[in-house]
C-alpha cells in the first residue's frame, strides 16, 4: 500500500537525518490521516450500528484515494509557488518546488501536453459538446483520467483552445 510506503520512507528519511523529506512526509501522513478521519465520520453517520472494528477495517484509505490526497498536496504546493514567485520571494518558491519533487515520487508520470490533448480529442469526440455549456461536460468526463497526472488548470486551457472558447 502506498501509506505504508510513504511510512516506511519516513523512517529511512529520518535514519539519513534529511530534514525536508522528513518534514514532507510528516505532513503527508497527516494529510492521510485526516483523510481518513472524515472517511470515518462519513462512515459512521451513514452506518452508525458498525462496531468499532468495522469502523477501523473501512477506514484505511485504498491507493486510489491517497494519490487523491497527495495530488490535492501536490497543487497546494504549485499555487503557492506561484503566489510566492508573483510575491518575489523565489527562497519560498524553491522550498515548494522541492516538496513537490519529493510528493512526485508517490504519484503516476504526469501526463504530457500532447497526450493531454489527446484525452482532451477523445472526451470533446465522445460529448460531441454543442457550444460553451458543453465544456463542464467535457471536463466532467475528462477529470477521472487526468486527475493525478495533470495540472488541472492546464486541461482546463487545453479544452477551451480544443473547443474554441475565449
Amino acid at each position: 500500500m502506498l501509506t505504508e510506503e510513504i511510512k516506511k520512507d519516513l523512517v529511512s528519511a529520518q535514519k539519513e537525518r534529511n530534514e525536508m523529506t522528513v518534514s514532507v512526509l510528516r505532513m503527508l501522513i497527516a494529510a492521510i490521516v485526516n483523510k481518513q478521519k472524515d472517511k470515518r465520520l462519513h462512515i459512521a453517520a451513514k452506518y452508525p450500528l458498525l462496531s468499532e472494528t468495522e469502523l477501523d477495517e473501512q477506514e484505511e484509505l485504498a491507493d486510489e484515494e491517497t494519490k487523491e490526497v497527495l495530488a490535492s498536496e501536490m497543487k497546494k504546493r504549485r499555487d503557492s509557488v506561484a503566489s510566492f514567485e508573483k510575491g518575489g520571494r523565489n527562497d519560498l518558491a524553491e522550498k515548494e518546488k522541492e516538496e513537490i519533487e519529493i510528493i512526485k515520487k508517490y504519484l503516476p508520470p504526469e501526463m504530457s501536453e500532447e497526450e493531454i490533448r489527446l484525452a482532451v480529442k477523445e472526451a470533446i469526440a465522445k460529448v460531441k459538446p454543442e457550444g460553451p455549456q458543453g465544456f463542464g461536460a467535457v471536463m466532467k468526463e475528462l477529470v477521472p483520467k487526468t486527475r493525478g497526472r495533470a495540472d488541472g488548470f492546464l486541461v482546463s486551457k487545453i479544452v477551451k483552445e480544443e473547443m474554441n472558447i475565449n
